[in-house]
């Protein structure tokens, strides 16, 4: 059997990381005037539903499921009320879709109970509904309430590592080493910014170096990806 290629251990300097994220910054947001979360909601809760759904799911495939079932259940009551056998044969299209039934109809009757039905607005108060970890939170904190975060999906992960901002694959490691040399009013457009290049040029499987507009920064670009 062939051996494994290692991952390569990087070592960041932050102060050059910061320089890096100054530099970048401006050419990825005139190269993705658009970006911006692509789950489609028109509130808090169709925004924790959909995160949650997005788990191991394409946003293209949430949002053509949303699209009849934020029609069915049109507040946290419905899901509660909902028959779990029901609400799992709804999203089942998404995968995994016995443990998501079980997060977003717990996550609801939380919010019933504990928070008098609205989604809360806290990171600690997010972390308490079940199905919900960081980047959930981070995500309805940027999106539902203007509350900014990191939000360390795949493609961030995959660029920071990349772009030699930090060495950690660890969600939440990365999102506190990206929020030490990223403008906090800029964490969560920094984050789609990320997101946008992942999925239109910094593949993971192959990288479009040679049209990148942000190459010249990048540590990793025309070379092996052991990052």
């Amino acid at each position: 059997m062939p051996k494994k290629t290692a991952i390569k251990k990087i070592k960041i300097d932050k102060t050059k990381a910061a320089e890096r994220v100054r530099k970048i910054f401006p050419i990825l947001r005139k190269t993705y005037p658009q970006a911006r979360i692509a789950l489609k909601h028109s509130n808090p809760l169709e925004l924790l539903v959909s995160t949650i759904l997005s788990a191991q799911c394409t946003d293209v495939r949430v949002n053509m499921v949303t699209k009849t079932l934020f029609k069915k259940y049109t507040s946290a009551k419905d899901w509660v009320k909902a028959d779990i056998k029901q609400i799992e044969s709804d999203i089942k299209s998404t995968g995994f879709f016995r443990n998501k039934a079980a997060n977003i109809k717990g996550a609801c009757t939380k919010v019933i109970e504990q928070f008098d039905g609205k989604i809360p607005d806290t990171m600690e108060e997010l972390l308490t509904l079940p199905g919900v970890g960081r980047k959930t939170a981070n995500c309805v904190l940027g999106n539902a309430f203007g509350v900014p975060g990191v939000v360390c999906d795949t493609h961030v992960i995959r660029l920071s590592r990349r772009l030699g901002l930090s060495p950690n694959s660890n969600p939440v490691k990365l999102e506190y080493d990206l929020a030490e040399i990223v403008p906090k009013k800029d964490w969560l457009l920094f984050s789609d910014l990320l997101i946008f290049h992942g999925r239109n040029i910094c593949k993971a499987r192959k990288p479009d170096c040679g049209n990148c507009p942000i190459a010249k920064y990048c540590p990793a670009a025309n070379k092996p990806a052991l990052w």
